[in-house]
């Protein structure tokens, strides 16, 4: 005779059991990941009715990226904890639907701002978490100094920092977006300007601004997205020192930091297929 309900087991599939796992074992976070993932699919079904193709694949995007922590623990054998995880979760949804199509980086003029700090402070917990592990595995005989574990965890920051930076500017010039915000400046400074030639800069007003003949009103000179760069990596920088300096007293403290051992990776243990 045979079992019916291991036959039943046998032909769940496996992301089903995975779920149930996840569920019983971290509630919080499984509804806080579904709740933000039915609203990604709320507003690309929006989007799909108003033929908003480029918000269309911005969703699909942040669906993708809200998939890569799960991806992470099951292929690197890592444990990612609650804290960590649903900070990344509530980051991207915040960066793509509510920056984004939400347009909250117009309405709140520091959405980006805070956003990039943070951003700048993930990154260096994620960074001193890969390197923390492999200075505790017996499989490699190395003992990195918390200085250069610091060290390593904000360049690892400011490196992730760059790189998103080449990726708005990729994004702008392909689709003519503006991922790079633009500031409006009312002087510019420049030796180009200088009547004489020389190495010395000459400021000048700018009054009125004109664009194939038509003049605009917008009270000074459209920079094309410098400046906000510049800012997005002055503000990570500030996220990733301040995290790096709570990572050096929780390497140097052999991991009893208060912050930081909240969002540290463990190494799991066990076969694989057999991690969630």
């Amino acid at each position: 005779m045979h079992d019916s309900n291991r036959d039943t087991g046998r032909r769940i599939p496996q992301w089903v059991s995975r779920a149930r796992k996840k569920f019983r074992e971290h509630r919080a976070l499984f509804v806080l990941y579904a709740v933000i993932r039915l609203l990604v699919l709320i507003t690309m079904a929006l989007e799909i009715q108003n033929h908003a193709w480029y918000n269309v694949f911005l969703c699909v995007i942040t669906l993708v990226l809200l998939l890569v922590p799960s991806f992470v623990e099951r292929r690197i054998r890592i444990n990612i904890p609650d804290v960590l995880e649903a900070a990344v979760l509530i980051f991207v949804f915040a960066a793509e639907i509510l920056g984004e199509l939400r347009e909250y980086y117009l309405a709140f003029p520091y959405w980006d701002t805070m956003l990039h700090t943070v951003n700048g402070f993930l990154c260096a917990a994620i960074g001193l978490a890969l390197i923390d592990i492999l200075n505790n595995s017996p499989r490699f005989s190395i003992s990195l100094s918390p200085v250069f574990v610091a060290l390593s965890a904000f360049c690892f920051s400011m490196t992730i920092g760059v790189i998103w930076e080449f990726l708005e500017y990729g994004i702008d010039a392909l689709f003519q977006t503006d991922a790079q915000k633009d500031t409006v400046i009312t002087s510019i400074s420049s030796v180009l300007l200088n009547p004489d030639g020389h190495n010395s800069a000459i400021t000048v007003p700018v009054q009125s601004v004109a664009i194939n003949g038509e003049e605009w009103q917008l009270g000074g000179y459209i920079d094309i997205g410098l400046i906000d760069t510049i800012h997005d990596l002055m503000v990570n920088f500030v996220g990733a020192t301040v995290f790096s300096i709570f990572g050096y007293f929780y390497v140097k403290n052999k991991g009893k930091g208060g912050v930081v051992s909240h969002l540290m990776l463990t190494r799991m243990q066990g076969d694989p297929k057999e991690i969630d």
